[in-house]
């Protein structure tokens, strides 16, 4: 019985540090919008900062899962729309379970949901780009729309969530 009294001990003690964010974080350009990060996310898929996808951007491969719509306005070139709501593991078909895949969202929070997914289907090298989409056009790099040409255009999923999108070159849609 003490042995069991030590060992839920334990846990409720070593529980709260389980889920703080990792002290090194990528970085991004506004330590609010950090600060937001580390609140939503579990940071329970590895994350990788925006200069780092873009150093291999054409070495990796990089899912979208915000929703269609979302997709269509514009995405990071070269990404390929995977979903939230209507994931659709078949797209993951040609992929290989050892291969380096980067998920984005408009934050993290859904590509991070998506990324938990994809590591209990098998995928052992899933990374969730930290900040997303919302940071890898705060940080001026392009992203496409459906017709494949650059696009100022971002989907910030509604007015809450686009205060996060503070590049003044970035149109804002929702």
């Amino acid at each position: 019985m003490k042995y069991l009294i030590f060992l839920l001990g334990t846990f409720f003690v070593m529980e709260p540090a389980c889920s703080q964010p990792p002290a090194s974080r990528p970085p991004v350009k506004n330590d609010k919008f950090d600060e937001e990060l580390t609140r939503l996310l579990s940071f329970s898929v590895p994350t990788i900062g925006v200069q780092e996808l873009r150093n291999i951007q054409n070495e990796v491969y990089i899912f979208d899962a915000r929703e269609e719509e979302e997709y269509r306005v514009s995405h990071i070139e070269g990404a390929r729309y995977l979903g939230y709501k209507k994931f659709d593991e078949q797209k993951l078909a040609d992929v290989p379970e050892d291969a380096r895949i980067v998920l984005y969202c408009s934050v993290g929070y859904r590509s991070e949901k998506i990324g938990e997914r994809l590591q209990k289907m098998g995928f052992t090298d899933v990374n969730n780009l930290y900040g997303s989409i919302f940071e890898w056009v705060n940080q001026g790099y392009p992203v496409v729309g459906a017709d494949g040409a650059t696009t100022p255009k971002v989907h910030t999923y509604n007015s809450k969530w686009s205060q996060w999108v503070d590049n003044d070159k970035a149109e804002k849609v929702w």
